[in-house]
């Protein structure tokens, strides 16, 4: 089998790694385990005798007929459900949790698809286990004023505990990816004062994530007016000049109520 440039297809071959995905998985015998991308299926070998089942959704055709004939003992066809097809385009199944190294080219999509939005949250997951790109990784997990803190990190944050696992080099994958990649761990849940207009939240963050150099103010000039905003601001205790990337997901929805 050769991994396949339009699929993003980068097989994972650390052992080191696919120890720390399983640990940070915290499998029970009890899981149902959803794996996206099983590709060679060196995941999936892993995964199986320590889980009550598994579906295994994969896009190439190829890669599925090879899983077919590499998991054809009765035992293991009791445990593994493997589909083909398109993740984004298919009902998620029922499973509890998501162990996965998935396509870097369509992340900001899965994680939609697994978490949903702001104004409609997917609560079906007690844990996501992602194997994705550092950048990706470093944003999910990044807190309010560093470099790579942003929309996604609020919106991902509002819907989930992100917690950072390890860092996986490129030379850990066949073919090497042209750049490193990190294991993260997400835990759905609500957040402790949630927004009472979800939707308006989510305006309020695109917007002043629009242009992210620009202070707040001026970014949301669409929707309010420029004195009006700077009160509220001061009202709530942040400074006037702030910009979107120095605002923590709490003070995300603190705002978004006063301004309704």
């Amino acid at each position: 089998m050769h991994p396949r440039k339009q699929f993003g297809q980068h097989w994972l071959k650390s052992d080191k790694a696919l120890a720390k995905i399983l640990q940070a998985a915290n499998l029970q015998l009890t899981d149902r385990i959803l794996e996206i991308g099983p590709g060679t299926g060196i995941l999936t070998v892993k995964l199986l005798p320590l889980v009550r089942s598994l579906v295994a959704v994969e896009i190439d055709r190829d890669l599925c007929q090879n899983l077919r004939h590499r998991f054809a003992e009765p035992i293991l066809e009791q445990k593994l459900e493997l589909i083909e097809g398109d993740i984004l385009s298919l009902p998620l199944p029922d499973c509890n949790k998501v162990v996965a190294n998935i396509p870097y080219n369509i992340t900001s999509p899965i994680l939609e698809k697994l978490l949903g939005s702001i104004s409609q949250p997917v609560a079906q997951f007690e844990q996501i286990v992602l194997l994705v790109q550092k950048e990706i990784g470093d944003r999910l997990v990044a807190k309010a004023g560093h470099k790579a803190y942003g929309a996604m990190s609020v919106r991902v944050q509002y819907l989930a505990e992100c917690h950072f696992i390890c860092d996986v080099p490129a030379k850990a994958f066949t073919p090497p990816p042209k750049v490193d990649s990190a294991v993260v761990c997400l835990l759905p849940r609500s957040p402790v004062k949630p927004a009472s207009d979800p939707k308006f939240l989510e305006t309020i963050i695109k917007l002043g994530f629009a242009t992210k150099r620009k202070m707040l103010r001026n970014n949301l000039g669409a929707i309010i007016d420029r004195d009006r905003l700077v009160n509220i601001l001061e009202a709530i205790q942040i400074n006037p000049q702030v910009r979107a990337e120095d605002l923590s997901v709490e003070q995300w929805i603190q705002l978004s109520e006063y301004i309704k």
